[in-house]
C-alpha cells in the first residue's frame, strides 16, 4: 500500500479483516507499507499490521513478490503510480477520484487494458449491504422506471475559516475540492444503483473561504515568510444532471454544511415507488411502494442486516449493524475473489473514468455560467487477465 494517511488506515482495516471474516480463495499478506517519512510510515505499519516499510514506491512496484498495489496517496500521484504498477503486471486498487484530470484517467485506463490485470477505483460505498440492496431492488423493478434522483454529500469540517490550508484545498494536489473529494462518491453512487450514467450537467462551484492559514509544517510558514495561502478549489458544488435512461438527477457536494458530519444521501424515485438511504444511518433502507394499499402507504424501513442481504451472512446476527469500515473489508474481499476467478471486479478504471468525465463537465459548466455541458463517453470495457 502506497500512502498512509486517513485512507491508509481504512484500507488497512479492510486488508486485515477480510481474510478473518470471509473464506477467501487466496491468502492475503500485508507485505509493505510505503510512505515518504521513514519514521511515520514505520509507526503506521506497526499500528496497522504491515510486515515491512519502504520510502521508495518505485522499488516496491518492481518487486516480484508483490501482486497488488493499493494507492491511497493524494490525487496528483495516482496516475504515475498506477501506470507504473500496471506496466509491472500488478493488480491495482486506487482511491477515488481516479485521477486529477480526464487525460490522466484515460491514460490509466489504457495502461489497465494493456496490462490485462484487475484495476479498480475505491468507491467503497458501493459495497455496503444497504446500497447493494438498493441496486438490486431497482434492477428487479421494485420501484418501476427511474424518473428522478436526488444525491447529496454534506460535511462541515471546513466551516471554521481558520482551519489550515491542507492539501485537499490545493488544486495542484487534489484536482478539485468538494466536487472531486465527495462529489465523486455521489456520481458513482447514482451510476451504480440506477445502472444509468450522467450524460449532461449544468452546475456551479463556489469557494466560500478563499484564504486560510498555512499549517505549521509548511515550509513558508516555518520560515516566517507567509502565514496565509490561497484556497484554489471549490468548497461547494451544486449541479443537475440528465441520466442516460432519461431521468433527472440533482447533486450537492459541500464541506460547509454545518452540523452534517458525513451525510451522503440518495433518493431514487420511480413510477412504482422510491428508495432512500443515508450514510449516517447506513444499515437502513427506506422503501416506498405506491402499488400497495393506499390506506397504508408510506416509507417503511428495511434493516439491511439479514443473512440474505448482500455481504451480511459473513458477519453478525440480524440487527447487529455494520459500520463505515466494512465497505473496505468488502472491497478487499471482492478484489481477492476477482483475482482468483478472473471475473471482473467493480468499480473498474473505466467506471472511474466515467466519473472523472462528469467532474470535468461540471467544472466546464461552472466556467460558462452553468451552461448545459455534455459528458464525454467512456470506453465500453476494461482490460483484465482471464
Amino acid at each position: 500500500m502506497i500512502g498512509h494517511g486517513f485512507m491508509g488506515a481504512a484500507h488497512s482495516v479492510g486488508w486485515r479483516q477480510a481474510p478473518a471474516v470471509f473464506d477467501l480463495p487466496l491468502d492475503v499478506e500485508m507485505a509493505v507499507l510505503v510512505g515518504r517519512n521513514a519514521q511515520t510510515v514505520e509507526q503506521s505499519a506497526r499500528r496497522w499490521g504491515w510486515s515491512e516499510t519502504a520510502t521508495d514506491w518505485r522499488e516496491v512496484v518492481a518487486r516480484g513478490d508483490i501482486d497488488v498495489i493499493d494507492i491511497v496517496t493524494p490525487g496528483d500521484s495516482h496516475a504515475e503510480i498506477a501506470q507504473a504498477a500496471l506496466d509491472a503486471g500488478k493488480h491495482v486498487l486506487c482511491e477515488k477520484p481516479l485521477a486529477n484530470t480526464v487525460p490522466e484517467a484515460e491514460a490509466m485506463v489504457g495502461s489497465a487494458a494493456r496490462a490485462g490485470t484487475h484495476a479498480i477505483a475505491g468507491f467503497t460505498y458501493r459495497r455496503l449491504p444497504a446500497t447493494t440492496l438498493i441496486r438490486d431492488m431497482i434492477r428487479n423493478g421494485r420501484i418501476g422506471r427511474v424518473q428522478q434522483v436526488r444525491a447529496a454529500y454534506r460535511q462541515d469540517w471546513l466551516v471554521d475559516p481558520d482551519a489550515p490550508l491542507v492539501w485537499r484545498l490545493q488544486k495542484e494536489h487534489a484536482g478539485s475540492g468538494a466536487l472531486g473529494d465527495i462529489g465523486a462518491h455521489i456520481i458513482d453512487m447514482v451510476h451504480y444503483v440506477t445502472g444509468q450514467t450522467v450524460d449532461a450537467v449544468t452546475g456551479t462551484l463556489e469557494t466560500i473561504v478563499k484564504r486560510r492559514p498555512l499549517p505549521a509544517d509548511n515550509k513558508l510558514a516555518a520560515e516566517g515568510r507567509e502565514e496565509w495561502g490561497d484556497v484554489t478549489v471549490d468548497d461547494a458544488a451544486l449541479f443537475t444532471g440528465r441520466l442516460s435512461g432519461g431521468a433527472l438527477a440533482s447533486f450537492e457536494a459541500t464541506r460547509f454544511a454545518a452540523g452534517r458530519k458525513n451525510a451522503l444521501t440518495i433518493e431514487v424515485s420511480g413510477t412504482e415507488g422510491a428508495l432512500a438511504w443515508d450514510l449516517e444511518r447506513l444499515n437502513e433502507v427506506k422503501f416506498y411502494d405506491r402499488t400497495s394499499d393506499p390506506a397504508s402507504q408510506g416509507f417503511t424501513t428495511i434493516l439491511a442486516t439479514e443473512p440474505d442481504h448482500p455481504y451480511v451472512s459473513a458477519w453478525w446476527p440480524p440487527g447487529h449493524g455494520l459500520g463505515y469500515e466494512h465497505g473496505f473489508v468488502h472491497q478487499a474481499k471482492d478484489l481477492v475473489e476477482a483475482i482468483f476467478t478472473g471475473e471482473p471486479a467493480h468499480s473498474t478504471f473505466v467506471e472511474g473514468l466515467q466519473v472523472q468525465r462528469v467532474l470535468a463537465a461540471v467544472e466546464q459548466s461552472a466556467q460558462h455560467e452553468s451552461a448545459w455541458t455534455r459528458v464525454g463517453a467512456a470506453p465500453s470495457q476494461d482490460g483484465r487477465k482471464s
